[in-house]
């Protein structure tokens, strides 16, 4: 049975990374390009998001890929998704990726030539940031690939074993509450070993700490739904709870944050409290989107094709857009107003009137013929 709450969950959660995206242009963050004026108060709303938005895109993924695989092969499910990540991946970095790369050097004062002097004679000399071929926010991407193509035999494994022995041991672990707190073991390992020696790169091939920590969300992911309701009936009746969680969860990591210097006990006790607080807001998002969001309708099943789209052009858009909004003497409210509305609105018009209609440049954005 298809669950439109993850579908609904997917639109909300990709709809959050364009607010993020525009935040990072006044939060003083590294970026590509920023406005002329960062609000250090800023911060704190998007380190809420910043900890649990691209995680639960990963779990949701994991979820999506028991029921692509479920009516393939495994051979057919690798080829569906090289078709769907791997050419909206490459066409990306030949098409859409370079006007960002072209904006970022036009604002930094690094060139000064029209875009289509720039493309292609310049957009694929050398790889970003020294150079200018990148795949900036479609990262996500080849990340999902890779981990969809290396766990193949294992989930090819588990839907054969349906009544196994580890199934059941799984289906008791999530039928309680606090037990589902035991995934965040592994999760805690790789935070407090791992990732101090392997900053995020995004860039696949050193990025070990994001890799790992990425691919341990798709594989919950495939893990939770392969347990059919148990784990709906779960998140469902305990959401007030696991929301309760969460929110002491991100006040106690804040407050250490702030309070506290970096020291070997800070960050083994912040990598505990980081983890703790990213799977209470997800097993949050499911218990209540599984109360108030499991139905479909005309919008969701419009906005569920859209997103894809929408997540491999809305950076592209929010730059160009940023380029002549960055330097107003406005305030916050109103520039990030104008993105939003430029970034939304540019995204749904190339979407409406360039990918959805035409058959031929659906693939190219992930989208059936």
């Amino acid at each position: 049975m298809r669950r439109y709450d993850l579908d609904w969950l997917r639109v909300i959660v990709f709809g959050l990374l364009i607010f993020y995206h525009i935040g990072m242009l006044f939060v003083p963050w590294g970026f590509h390009i920023k406005n002329n004026v960062t609000y250090q108060w800023f911060v704190y709303p998007m380190a809420f998001l910043n900890q649990w938005r691209l995680p639960i895109l990963f779990v949701i993924s994991g979820m999506g890929t028991y029921y692509a695989l479920s009516k393939r092969s495994g051979a057919q499910f690798g080829w569906e998704r090289i078709k769907r990540l791997g050419l909206p991946l490459v066409f990306g970095m030949l098409v859409i990726v370079p006007p960002q790369v072209y904006v970022e050097r036009l604002v930094n004062g690094q060139i000064d030539l029209s875009y289509f002097t720039y493309w292609p004679s310049q957009a694929f000399i050398g790889v970003y940031p020294e150079g200018n071929l990148s795949w900036h926010h479609l990262w996500f991407l080849p990340y999902l690939l890779v981990f969809s193509l290396i766990l193949i035999p294992l989930f090819l494994i588990i839907r054969k074993h349906q009544d196994a022995a580890f199934i059941q041991w799984l289906n008791a672990i999530v039928s309680r509450p606090w037990s589902l707190y035991s995934f965040i073991i592994p999760l805690y390992l790789v935070e407090a070993f791992v990732e101090p020696f392997f900053p995020v790169t995004h860039a696949l091939i050193d990025d070990w700490f994001n890799f790992t920590f990425s691919l341990l969300f798709f594989l919950y992911g495939y893990l939770l739904i392969a347990v059919k309701d148990q784990f709906w009936q779960t998140v469902e009746s305990n959401r007030k709870r696991l929301l309760l969680c969460a929110v002491l969860g991100f006040v106690a990591w804040l407050g250490l944050k702030i309070s506290f210097e970096d020291s070997t006990l800070i960050h083994f006790t912040e990598a505990f409290l980081k983890v703790f607080n990213l799977w209470s807001w997800i097993l949050t998002c499911f218990g209540w989107a599984a109360h108030y969001l499991n139905r479909s309708s005309s919008m969701l099943k419009y906005c569920n094709e859209a997103v894809y789209p929408f997540y491999i052009l809305h950076q592209t858009v929010m730059m160009v857009v940023a380029y002549f909004v960055i330097d107003w003497e406005m305030n916050l409210f109103v520039k990030f107003t104008v993105l939003l509305i430029g970034t939304f609105g540019g995204s749904w018009v190339i979407y409406e009137l360039l990918i959805r209609r035409w058959r031929w440049v659906r693939p190219f954005f992930g989208l059936k013929n």
